[in-house]
């Protein structure tokens, strides 16, 4: 897949592009709704002798106008976003940085620049996607954008048991720990990328020896609480239980950030510095203050039984 990182200095390298099929959107977290979105884009591709083509947009449109004081975070980040297209098979994928001057475009601008002008054929969009100054342009309005140089493609809403598949669901459930219940609208367990750091070590003293993860990205945390993880080490899947938060066991006041803190099972190495990726598969309970040492050793073995079973239930 060819990646074009764009702005609106640089619209000159998409000149004498190949036609193009191409579905545009955020696509934040690439759910089963943007599956239907990027997969529609892929089957007209391949049935017109075209290629497909994704356009996303980055940074968050919230963070550049203002509703947001500080970067978003994300389902997937941009290259997260990047490794997923990719694996669907499209052909090319046209990053379009998001400033004022693109948020001020009109949504004439918008196609003639963004569409017309890269040799989109065929543009493939959810429903409720908007373009050009204050959303101003719609799905329902493209026809009359498009100056008849292509045809368009909309994509209905997916719905899984009466609710719809979308981005804002997705967070939701991440926010609120319910990490299980992701699968089904993602289509794929939620995980982070991450690097394995120095901790403050307690995790060995107790018995219990842990991995710090530093996440690689801007990624939404689940809610603090203790997890069963699966985590990749070096092309291997372990399980393993994690804990989010804020150590209060440990900590009067309450650090800046939460930790996210894995004890893998049946492993015993020194990891650290290595790249690793958490699958987050279950919620088990909430993070609370022991008010010993043995208390809190004698739940972690608590948890760690628990998460076997998960992992096991026959």
């Amino acid at each position: 897949m060819k990646t074009y990182k764009i702005d609106l200095t640089q619209l000159d390298q998409l000149k004498g592009a190949p036609p193009t099929a191409m579905a545009i959107g955020y696509f934040d977290g690439i759910h089963l709704g943007h599956q239907k979105v990027i997969n529609a884009a892929k089957h007209i591709a391949d049935n017109s002798e075209s290629e497909s083509a994704v356009m996303t947009f980055d940074p968050h449109p919230s963070v550049v106008l203002g509703r947001e004081r500080t970067e978003k975070a994300h389902i997937t980040p941009i290259e997260d976003k990047r490794s997923l297209i990719q694996a669907m098979g499209i052909d090319r994928l046209y990053i379009v940085n998001f400033s004022r001057s693109f948020a001020s475009l009109t949504p004439q601008q918008f196609v003639d620049d963004f569409i017309i002008g890269f040799n989109v054929k065929h543009v493939i969009a959810g429903f409720d996607f908007s373009f050009g100054k204050k959303g101003e342009g719609t799905m329902e309005t493209l026809p009359f954008h498009s100056r008849n140089q292509f045809k368009h493609t909309v994509v209905d809403k997916v719905s899984i048991d009466g609710e719809k598949v979308s981005s804002t669901l997705i967070r939701s459930l991440i926010d609120s720990g319910k990490v299980e219940q992701i699968p089904k609208y993602l289509g794929r367990s939620y995980t982070i990328k991450g690097t394995v750091v120095h901790g403050d070590h307690r995790g060995h003293t107790i018995g219990f020896p842990t991995a710090n993860i530093q996440p690689s990205d801007t990624y939404l945390l689940p809610q603090t609480g203790v997890y069963a993880v699966r985590m990749l080490v070096k092309g291997e899947w372990y399980e393993g239980v994690c804990n989010v938060g804020y150590k209060p066991t440990f900590n009067d006041e309450k650090p800046e950030l939460p930790t996210v803190e894995i004890h893998l099972f049946s492993f015993d190495a020194s990891i650290y510095g290595e790249d690793v990726e958490v699958e987050w598969c279950h919620h088990i309970r909430q993070e609370k203050k022991f008010s010993s040492i043995e208390e809190l050793k004698e739940q972690i073995t608590n948890d760690i039984e628990e998460v076997t079973q998960i992992f096991h239930k026959t």
